[in-house]
């Protein structure tokens, strides 16, 4: 299974610009995340898609591949299938630009997920902690017994009736794999009413019927959007152990 991981990279961002070169414990956001990805034995490349000039130049200083994609892409996700056009591969993983805790682990269980010929498209899912159940920022999935995606949400999900504290939370991270045919249909398809709904662009998979199988793991990570989550991010990287 020929498989490479591409991460979309952006300047414009609206709520923290310029982050995926932000320093963060001393090195761009960047670094962090394609080191970590470079990290997976069983990637074959790493390419960051981006529509930066200042980006492309960033990788070339650090000897990062890359590849300059068109500035009108909505979505990381186009972003990928810009890149699934050119370059021919079995499976696509898009690992988010903004995602500096990505872990080899994290894509390890990801391809594992992918070594099912049955699988479509992959994320992954880890044990919510109690301060995310109700932060809507913090996406909740529930799935099925076999591992398929039932729902994504910002919502709290499952809703604990009897509040009998018994019901489980997992908490989604936004890595995705894609075999070709499902990221080609993605792309082709409108925004759906779901997705609309809850700002979440995985639930076009779900209306349209295509399944996502979900991987667990237990390494959590967190998406740098704000000023705050930079702070946060830098905090955990420089208290870990060396």
């Amino acid at each position: 299974m020929k498989a490479i991981a591409v991460i979309p990279a952006r300047l414009a961002s609206t709520r923290l610009p310029r982050k995926v070169l932000r320093e963060i414990a001393g090195r761009p956001m960047l670094a962090h995340v394609y080191e970590a990805a470079q990290a997976c034995s069983a990637l074959q490349d790493v390419i960051v898609a981006t529509d930066s000039d200042e980006i492309v130049t960033v990788c070339r200083q650090n000897g990062w591949h890359c590849r300059l994609t068109s500035p009108a892409h909505r979505s990381g996700t186009e972003r990928v299938h810009e890149i699934a056009q050119a370059v021919e591969a079995d499976v696509y993983v898009n690992v988010q630009g903004d995602e500096p805790l990505a872990r080899r682990e994290h894509l390890d269980a990801l391809l594992a997920l992918m070594a099912r010929g049955d699988v479509q498209v992959g994320t992954l899912k880890t044990p919510c902690f109690a301060a995310d159940v109700n932060n809507s920022n913090a996406v909740k999935v529930v799935t099925a017994l076999d591992g398929r995606a039932l729902y994504f949400s910002r919502a709290t999900i499952p809703f604990d009736r009897d509040g009998s504290g018994q019901a489980r939370y997992y908490k989604h991270l936004g890595f995705y794999a894609y075999r070709k045919p499902a990221l080609d249909a993605f792309c082709a398809w409108p925004e759906s009413q779901l997705e609309r709904s809850e700002r979440l662009e995985q639930l076009r998979f779900l209306e349209h019927g295509v399944p996502i199988h979900v991987a667990e793991t237990p390494f959590d990570t967190v998406g740098v959007d704000t000023e705050e989550g930079l702070r946060r991010v830098e905090e955990i990287l420089r208290s870990a152990p060396s």
